[in-house]
C-alpha cells in the first residue's frame, strides 16, 4: 500500500498523463472502430437497441476505467496494460517501486 500513497513528481505526474492519453485514445478509437462496424450490420430495430446498450455498457466502462486521481493510477495502469491499451515500457520514467507495483497487479 505504500507504493499507492506515495508522491508523484512533476515528471512522474508528466510521464502518467501522457501514458494515460495514449490508453485512452487507443481504447477510443478501438471502440469507434467496433460501433462503425456494428453500424453497417444494423437491420432491424433490435439490433440498433443492441447497439445502443453495447454503447451504454462501454460508456460506463470507459468512465470508470479512466480515472486520474494520483493515488488511483496504480491501479488505472495495471488494469491497462493487462487489457492491453498500455506497455509498461510506456511508463518508464516512474520510479521502480510504481512500475513493479503495477507490472505484480497486472498478474493478478
Amino acid at each position: 500500500m505504500q507504493v499507492m500513497n506515495s508522491e508523484w513528481t512533476t515528471t512522474e505526474e508528466n510521464i502518467a498523463k501522457r501514458a494515460f492519453d495514449i490508453a485512452y485514445k487507443r481504447e477510443i478509437e478501438s471502440l469507434i472502430d467496433s460501433v462503425r462496424h456494428k453500424v453497417t450490420s444494423l437491420a432491424e430495430i433490435d439490433d440498433m437497441w443492441r447497439l445502443h446498450d453495447f454503447l451504454s455498457v462501454k460508456r460506463h466502462e470507459i468512465d470508470g476505467r479512466y480515472d486520474f486521481r494520483l493515488p488511483m493510477l496504480i491501479f488505472v495502469f495495471a488494469d491497462l496494460v493487462k487489457d492491453g491499451w498500455l506497455n509498461l515500457n510506456e511508463l518508464e520514467g516512474l520510479n521502480a517501486a510504481k512500475i513493479a507495483k503495477i507490472a505484480a497487479l497486472t498478474c493478478m
